[in-house]
């Protein structure tokens, strides 16, 4: 069994398709093991992202991932990672397949309604920022 991260951003939560996204979830193999309402602060989201800084989009990315609400939800499952990946769909909305996660309630490339781990080792690394109480 593998745990992996999914955020529902502020775009997403704006539009008000939380439980839209959930159902297509609870219709997969995986599992919600937890769910969370936040406000990313700055500081917050910097960590988070560090991964991206100096990129040309992080100034963007950190401004967009702290306007609003967003609702983290832990999930296990076979190959979790692969499976949440597979239904979110690609991180272009426009190149996304359909039926997908981003390409339902995406926008653009940076509003894309949702962020998913894409390794293992980043979800154990992601998890914690929300659940199990190391960063959240």
């Amino acid at each position: 069994m593998e745990s992996t991260l999914l955020i529902i951003k502020p775009d997403a939560v704006k539009k008000r398709v939380i439980g839209k996204v959930i159902s297509l979830i609870e219709a997969s193999p995986l599992r919600i093991e937890d769910m969370k309402m936040d406000h990313f602060s700055r500081e917050k989201a910097e960590k988070f992202y560090a991964v991206h800084k100096g990129k040309p989009f992080y100034e963007a990315l950190i401004d967009f991932m702290t306007s609003g609400k967003i609702l983290a939800i832990k999930l296990s499952g076979e190959n979790a990672v692969e499976v949440l990946r597979k239904i979110i769909g690609a991180t272009d909305p426009a190149k996304a397949g359909e039926g997908t996660i981003r390409k339902l309630y995406g926008t653009d490339i940076q509003k894309n309604a949702v962020h998913a781990s894409d390794s293992l080792e980043n979800a154990k690394k992601e998890i914690p920022f929300f659940f199990e109480g190391e960063n959240g």
